[in-house]
């Protein structure tokens, strides 16, 4: 018996170490992938005509849609920010999911909007709708109050209160660069093939210097570790992750923080659902399962340069609430559509793309945090020798560095929203460390929202952000 158990212990210890090595084969196979796809971009935008777009009578306007709940602090800042961007013709429908504060109030003011009455479709279905508000001297803002439903709920409320063909989703803790609307626009408007969604960058927002309430001004890195290390998680998910799957024609994930929607489809597909916590990545899954399903052509895009800048947390306590949310959707997103897993009738993203989410993503936390107490305490008592420990660790650890680093490189290899050199050596010391602890901790979160699931406790958690202001480094409210 004592002799089965000790084969079990390593026959384990080597399939974690044959898991990581194929793992991190996939995500090398996805980076030089992306290396190429955004090199080749980069040359393209350079000759994209994105000036005509601006004028031109077939660009189609927009829905911005910013659903609110309880974002007193950032709300004005926000509004203010994505009625600046410079596109033709546009929209901003902000929905108060029944906040609590004093978030309706305030826009109220600011705006010196009215309530009024409002032809109102409800194409979906969604929790009751209580008033509109609208100012002429704002005319291309409404604001829509209802009672309380989930993000998910609120952006179906927008589209039912939207009049444009397309609609774009944005928090209320960011900001949009002036041009990131229409270049989000862009690749829809030279596609051949309809483009029923498109992503695009979000980046760190903390530690950005505002040039006014609305701006950005001076890019610079925040002095928190805990947001240095995010920093570089959001260059390596956005610049390799997103970009290869989108080079591959199989894109699953777009962030829900800014991006852009062909309404009819989503309506057509039932909107976003109620109930999961990633809506964002489970209308990406249902719209390649409703339009594999009617054999219809189309894209679904991630585009690396239009960027909106976001709050992240700033404390431990919340970023845990985050990381467990989203893996929490993940799970929800790939379940609910599991019909999808392993069937050809969906191509590869039934075949290749769900089966590497279920693999590497939703199991992955498990295998990972298991495997770093059964590997290390199985050389500790003599199983294993220092060769596989080596091994091991490359495997685990320094190929993440290598990861993490090429992420950073690819930033300054093309976009360098960070400009300084200072800016780089500190971020690639920070994609050093993030593979030392950092990491394992949020791997541990996602097993805790594993944890969650199995047992059905699948409620939204809250993050709260501190609500930044323009002004010197360092002012903060």
């Amino acid at each position: 018996m004592r002799t089965a158990i000790i084969y079990l212990v390593i026959g384990f210890n080597y399939f974690v170490g044959a898991y990581f090595g194929v793992m991190n084969t996939v995500y090398a196979g996805l980076l030089l992938i992306a290396l190429f796809a955004i090199l080749r971009h980069v040359h393209r935008v350079k000759y994209a005509p994105i000036r005509d777009f601006r004028s031109s009578p077939e660009t189609p306007p927009v829905s911005i849609l910013m659903p609110v709940y309880n974002e007193e602090k950032t709300v004005i800042r926000s509004i203010r920010s994505t009625l600046s961007v410079d596109y033709p013709l546009f929209e901003v429908i902000l929905v108060n999911d029944g906040s609590e504060d004093g978030t309706l109030r305030t826009v109220i003011d600011s705006f010196r909007l009215k309530k009024i009455d409002r032809v109102y479709r409800n194409f979906l279905k969604t929790e009751t709708v209580k008033s509109f508000y609208y100012s002429d001297e704002t005319p291309n803002l409404l604001v829509v109050d209802k009672e309380r439903g989930g993000k998910a709920d609120a952006l179906n409320c927008g589209i039912n209160a939207s009049r444009s063909p397309y609609f774009c989703s944005v928090d209320a803790d960011s900001l949009l660069e002036k041009d990131a609307l229409i270049r989000l626009m862009t690749p829809v408007l030279e596609s051949n093939v309809p483009v029923v969604a498109c992503g695009g960058v979000v980046r760190v927002l903390n530690g950005v210097q505002l040039g006014d309430e609305i701006t950005i001004g001076r890019v610079d890195l925040p002095d928190k570790p805990i947001i240095l290390f995010q920093i570089v998680e959001y260059l390596r998910g956005f610049l390799f992750g997103r970009v290869g799957w989108d080079a591959l024609n199989s894109l699953l994930i777009i962030s829900g923080t800014f991006s852009l929607f062909h309404k009819a489809t989503v309506i057509e597909a039932g909107g976003f659902r109620v109930g999961n916590v990633s809506e964002d990545m489970e209308m990406i899954v249902r719209l390649h399962k409703v339009r594999r399903r009617q054999g219809k052509p189309y894209r679904i895009r991630f585009i690396s340069d239009p960027i909106c800048w976001t709050e992240v947390p700033e404390n431990i306590r919340m970023l845990a609430r985050q990381r467990r949310r989203w893996h929490l959707g993940l799970i929800q997103s790939i379940f609910q559509n599991r019909e999808m897993l392993f069937n050809p009738r969906y191509g590869r993203i039934g075949m290749l793309v769900m089966p590497y989410y279920v693999l590497f993503e939703i199991i992955g936390p498990i295998i990972e945090v298991t495997g770093y107490g059964i590997v290390f305490l199985s050389f500790a008592v003599g199983l294993l020798s220092v060769r596989f420990l080596m091994l091991f660790f490359a495997l685990a650890f320094l190929y993440g560095v290598f990861l993490s680093t090429a992420g950073i490189f690819l930033e300054e290899l093309t976009y360098r929203r960070y400009p300084a050199w200072s800016h780089l050596f500190r971020l690639l010391l920070y994609g050093v460390l993030e593979n030392f602890g950092y990491r394992q901790v949020n791997s541990f979160w996602r097993l805790q929202a594993v944890a969650r699931y199995l047992t059905g406790r699948t409620e939204w958690e809250y993050v709260q952000k501190k609500g930044m202001r323009s002004g010197p480094k360092g002012e903060r409210s």
